[in-house]
């Protein structure tokens, strides 16, 4: 069944209907149920409306580069005499203290949320998924693995040097510690977070490690859940440790020292066989966004001789099935601007207030050096090149009568750039090459000795790809395991307004910055919201990143050889409007972790029923796929 996802256009411009205080996405449709899916024939109609300029706390924390915008903001921008106070005074502050000087409407909504979530996580819905399914005779039938996403697993310190030993196992990643440590000794903080730049690994005397078990992915901060409500219903269906387990990495570091520092798809190779052997049953793999990247790299490393030495048979004798939730199989857009400027969506739209208290914290230099500075955040920097983001005037998922091209993806006003900015408009592959020409030439080797980002065109290329694990992470470069049995499942989200190229400029006259642009955040017109333009996606992964492998890419032959079969279910953002995360219908890129139909497919796939689920399409997907100039041979 063919549905849409339609813009209202106008001229030429996409039109972005604009309300002074509000912002939304509707979406008309709801997908069915598994019985009846191919009963329904609906359309998903996404309306733009310019956001407000205070964004979303909540739901920020999860987005690249938001714990730097908005949540820093929320704690800076009308408080920066905090900012001022000596250190040693700081020292002292608990989080009582803390919450005296924040601002209270900042510190109400986290309250709220909090409660909010607590109370219905110790309510019985919150297992009413798991309870269902078990009604209907579903059981525990498969071993689970699960791979969480790009900074959802909390990072906690086993430094035993001095300014590491106040924070000896407490997380500086994902608890109130960060926050607090954040506030309160900033530098240090950035120390322990940031990798060392020639090495990509530990820097001298700091130690951070992913913290292990349920526990490292259940919540981001108490009350903000992540996977639990997952784990929830999969505890319905008679999961528990000894047939479940999360396989929680350092997301910082690149892939290939997963393995140098942390011996982690070692580790998880043992896993694997070992439940297989215990159970008697072959696993079910489910990942998250980055986490579908590090599974798919973990396919390449268990079977060749250069990793695992498992076998090119290894997949199909241990692996049941893939549920891929919301992978970003293809990068994402805004990892482009968190990359160059420190910047995306979230902090460009801020009101003037916190854009203020967030330079004057942790500026755009500072956080472009951090994200720099952990090079596994570079492993979504966009793959397939203009073949599939388009040229300077055409991409696959511009809309008809549309003005500017989604293919140009850096854009800079005439007569409006300073000397330090380019003369002409930049694809994706100019703004990649852009990148690794202007930063410095330990984060130039760090890219370039860890990833690839091209297209092989045909399979004795992609044969010849397995023996470089620099390509392992791009599914254009590579194919899937050889396992005919092996069943895919790509879960993902649909509808939500998602950032797609960008107005650049030189930065203001008179700033102290090594950085050649910024987002242009004095510009908001037509289409453009302070510099940034809209596209279709999840709110964080754009859809040509999110459904393109799913529905055409591995139905070509190179590609996919042993022709593993794939199901694909969009899922349209249909969010409650009261409801701070969503709730059961949201498709948000975090939040769909939540939702009542992703959780009753996942206990489908692991009781071994997953036959019972069927291909919902409610984007343009198809037609987008179509259009990319990626060819079979």
């Amino acid at each position: 069944m063919a549905t849409t996802v339609r813009r209202r256009l106008v001229g030429k411009d996409i039109e972005c209907e604009t309300a002074s205080e509000t912002a939304s996405e509707t979406a008309t449709s709801r997908e069915p149920s598994p019985d009846n899916q191919h009963e329904a024939t609906s359309t998903v109609k996404v309306t733009h409306k310019r956001p407000k300029t205070r964004k979303r706390k909540t739901t920020a924390i999860f987005l690249l580069g938001s714990l730097f915008g908005i949540i820093a903001a929320g704690f800076f921008a009308k408080s920066n005499d905090l900012i001022d106070l000596p250190l040693p005074e700081l020292k002292e502050l608990s989080m009582d203290s803390l919450f005296e000087v924040l601002p209270a409407g900042f510190v109400k909504e986290m309250r709220d949320l909090v409660n909010g979530e607590r109370d219905l996580i110790e309510s019985d819905d919150a297992f009413s998924v798991g309870l269902k399914m078990r009604a209907e005779g579903l059981s525990a039938d498969h071993p689970i693995v699960m791979i969480p996403g790009v900074i959802s697993t909390g990072l906690e310190s086993w430094g035993t040097s001095e300014p590491s030993l106040p924070y000896f196992r407490k997380r500086l990643w994902g608890s109130w510690t960060m926050m607090r440590a954040l506030v309160m000794d900033k530098e240090a903080w950035k120390r322990h977070i940031m990798l060392d730049k020639t090495t990509g690994l530990d820097p001298p005397g700091i130690k951070l490690r992913a913290a292990q078990g349920f526990d490292a992915t259940d919540f981001f901060i108490t009350g903000y859940w992540i996977w639990n409500k997952i784990l929830e219903n999969l505890a319905s269906l008679g999961y528990d440790p000894t047939n479940s387990y999360t396989a929680a990495y350092d997301w910082r570091l690149a892939y290939a020292n997963l393995e140098v520092r942390d011996h982690y798809f070692s580790r998880l190779k043992s896993y694997i066989e070992q439940a297989v052997f215990l159970h008697e049953k072959k696993v079910v793999l489910t990942s998250h966004s980055m986490g579908s990247q590090v599974l798919f790299y973990f396919f390449h490393w268990v079977a060749s001789e250069k990793g695992g030495k498992g076998g090119q048979d290894w997949v199909e004798r241990h692996v049941d099935s893939w549920i891929n939730i919301s992978g970003c199989m293809l990068g994402a857009v805004k990892d482009v601007t968190a990359i160059l400027s420190g910047e995306m969506r979230d902090t460009a739209q801020m009101n003037a207030f916190a854009v203020y208290g967030l330079e004057k914290f942790l500026s755009k230099e500072e956080r472009a050096e951090i994200f720099r500075a952990m090079p596994g955040i570079s492993s979504m920097l966009p793959m397939g090149g203009n073949a599939v983001w388009g040229e300077l005037d055409w991409a696959p998922d511009d809309q008809p009568g549309q003005g500017h091209s989604y293919g140009s993806l850096l854009n800079f006003r005439a007569g409006q750039n300073g000397s330090t900015t380019p003369d002409r408009n930049f694809t994706i592959e100019d703004a990649m090459d852009y990148i690794l020409d202007t930063t410095d030439d330990w984060y130039r080797d760090q890219v370039k000795g860890s990833y690839s980002h091209g297209v092989a065109k045909t399979s004795a290329e992609v044969e010849a790809n397995e023996n470089d694990p620099r390509k392992w992470t791009n599914p254009l470069e590579t194919r899937l395991p050889l396992a005919p049995s092996l069943k895919i499942y790509c879960f993902y989200g649909v509808g939500k307004p998602t950032e797609r190229a960008y107005f650049y400029r030189a930065p203001d006259p008179g700033t102290t910055t090594h950085l050649n642009m910024t987002i242009d955040t004095t510009l908001t017109q037509g289409h453009v919201d302070h510099g940034v333009i809209l596209g279709e996606g999840d709110g964080t992964v754009n859809l040509m990143s999110l459904g393109y492998m799913c529905n055409k890419g591995w139905k070509m032959k190179r590609y996919n050889p042993a022709g593993s079969k794939i199901t694909v279910v969009e899922m349209p953002h249909e969010p409650e409007r009261f409801n701070p995360r969503g709730g059961p219908n949201t498709a948000d890129h975090v939040d769909i972790l939540g939702r009542q139909n992703l959780n009753e497919y996942i206990l489908r796939v692991a009781a071994g029923r997953g036959d019972t689920i069927k291909d919902f399409i409610a984007s343009n997907i198809l037609e987008y796929a179509a259009k990319a100039k990626v060819y079979d041979e």
